[in-house]
């Protein structure tokens, strides 16, 4: 892994609850973390990918670039959501030019959206194992609005978007880059306020991903059905800082409801996934987000999956140079960081 001085960029995963940045340089320790900071935004800023109030999260992007000391304007940004379609698609052999001219065709008996709204990106992943004469090909398309719209944030904050990433190939890029993926299935998941996103690797390769309008602000909206308060009391109480507006027996029953739910969703994409490859076996599955934090989440869905549950760290293979980072921080941030670190890692000019 190679980090140039001049061409590394700052990972920004801009969720709908926070927005997370990382910075990573190459110094005589090897790969480094130089920085990492996050901030809060406003309840209904972002919703499932869309920018409701650009104003307000480009002003919190800019106080997340000032108190946390982020001296670069290059940016790597991710995307996800129902704006973003991401197939595995199977086409004859040819070479990557001649798909270029043929993949709008290609694409269009897979992509729900008029082939017009939206921008095309592809890999060729190689041979497909059932036909020599075909290759599998990664089909990623994403709504040109959607993307319009990410830039014109960037640019109202001041920042230069060098790279625009689907959230969950910069997940898996942080993955690999802490873990050997080699020779066994492994699934990542990411349990954010809104979204929750399923990619499910086989010996490193993704082959199955799936997102579901799951998350964190489950337990908000939950308290707010019980007791009469704000999306921003919801977010106080959810952490049992005022025990004496929410009992913790009524907190816990909140909480385990929507565990329960995501366990659910996430086991019917378990078995659509065993239904495809019945000989495989899921070996581990790693948690990202604000929901991987939530202990009861992990424990329930180690049942219901019969597989090992963990929470990702990834920092784990990199030095950390910026003395306000102490281990108590990264611990506790590691999980939310996880999109934002493999965003740090691409470089000015990646495809």
């Amino acid at each position: 892994m190679a980090f140039g001085k001049k061409d590394h960029l700052i990972g920004l995963d801009i969720g709908s609850g926070s927005i997370k940045a990382a910075e990573i340089v190459e110094t005589k320790h090897g790969g480094t973390l130089k920085n990492f900071g996050m901030i809060d935004i406003a309840h209904g800023a972002i919703e499932e990918g869309t920018i409701n109030n650009p104003e307000t999260v480009a002003e919190s992007l800019q106080q997340l670039f000032k108190s946390s000391g982020f001296n670069e304007n290059n940016v790597a940004v991710s995307i996800g959501g129902y704006s973003v379609i991401v197939k595995k698609i199977v086409v004859q052999t040819m070479a990557e030019e001649q798909l270029q001219e043929t993949i709008h065709f290609e694409a269009e008996q897979y992509i729900p959206f008029d082939i017009s709204d939206v921008n095309l990106d592809f890999q060729i992943l190689g041979e497909s194992e059932s036909n020599p004469n075909q290759m599998n090909v990664f089909l990623v398309a994403a709504k040109k609005e959607m993307l319009d719209d990410y830039i014109n944030l960037m640019n109202l904050a001041g920042l230069n978007p060098c790279i625009i990433d689907v959230e969950s190939f910069a997940l898996q890029n942080s993955f690999e880059a802490s873990y050997d993926a080699q020779n066994q299935d492994v699934a990542l998941i990411d349990i954010g306020a809104s979204k929750t996103s399923l990619n499910i690797l086989k010996n490193a390769a993704s082959v199955f991903m799936r997102d579901v309008s799951l998350g964190c602000g489950q337990i908000n909206q939950k308290i707010m059905s019980l007791i009469e308060c704000s999306f921003e009391e919801a977010e106080q109480l959810k952490y049992g800082n005022t025990p004496d507006k929410l009992s913790p027996d009524d907190l816990k029953g909140i909480v385990s409801s929507v565990v329960a739910d995501w366990c659910t969703e996430i086991r019917r994409a378990l078995d659509f996934f065993y239904s495809t490859y019945p000989d495989d076996q899921i070996k581990r599955i790693i948690l990202s987000g604000g929901g991987a934090n939530i202990a009861e989440f992990r424990k329930l869905l180690a049942t219901e999956a019969s597989t090992e549950v963990e929470i990702i760290n990834p920092f784990q293979n990199f030095h950390i140079e910026n003395k306000k980072l102490d281990d108590a921080f990264i611990k506790q941030v590691a999980p939310q960081a996880a999109i934002c670190m493999g965003l740090a890692m691409r470089k000015v000019g990646d495809k």
